[in-house]
């Protein structure tokens, strides 16, 4: 995807990495923190990641498209790099999300069935809660990260601090 409208794809999807990766960072810290939470959030956050882990690269590629069009500048440069880091936060998100929802579903199965995470198990849920809580945020820095440098490259230099005429 090159082109929406006109407009570079990238920009366009960028803005729901944005949004869905620190959303389902989120939903995942609930569902594997919060019991009560965790039979409504789990699976829905389930899909959600790994539409995420998805569209990462087909952001990236259409980022890629972009820096083969735009001025080469150090500060695109790093937006690049960085950029190319959000598949390795997305990844953990949608691992732990497909965790926490499968427990959940051997949970409501009960003990007629044989299971694999241990849903019963108290440290199981301690050690998947504190993986959650770290890989949501580092997924969340790291949007930050990328979304800062994009804006750096995008905007630096580009308006002007003075006043406006008519502002006070």
């Amino acid at each position: 995807m090159t082109t929406v409208n006109g407009l570079p794809a990238h920009i366009l999807l960028v803005h729901a990495i944005v949004v869905l990766l620190p959303l389902s960072a989120l939903l995942l810290v609930l569902s594997a923190v919060w019991p009560a939470a965790r039979g409504k959030l789990a699976g829905p956050n389930a899909i959600l990641a790994v539409l995420v882990v998805l569209l990462v690269p087909i952001t990236t590629d259409a980022g890629e498209w972009l820096e083969r069009r735009v001025a080469r500048t150090p500060l695109v440069r790093t937006h690049t790099e960085l950029g190319d880091t959000a598949i390795w936060v997305a990844l953990p998100v949608a691992v732990l999300a497909l965790l926490v929802w499968w427990r959940t579903r051997e949970t409501r199965q009960g003990a007629a069935k044989r299971t694999f995470l241990a849903p019963a198990s108290a440290a199981v849920t301690v050690v998947l809660a504190v993986l959650s809580v770290a890989a949501a945020g580092a997924a969340v820095f790291d949007v930050y990260r990328i979304g800062d440098s994009g804006a750096q490259a995008t905007w630096q230099g580009q308006v002007d601090t003075a006043q406006a005429p008519g502002e006070h």
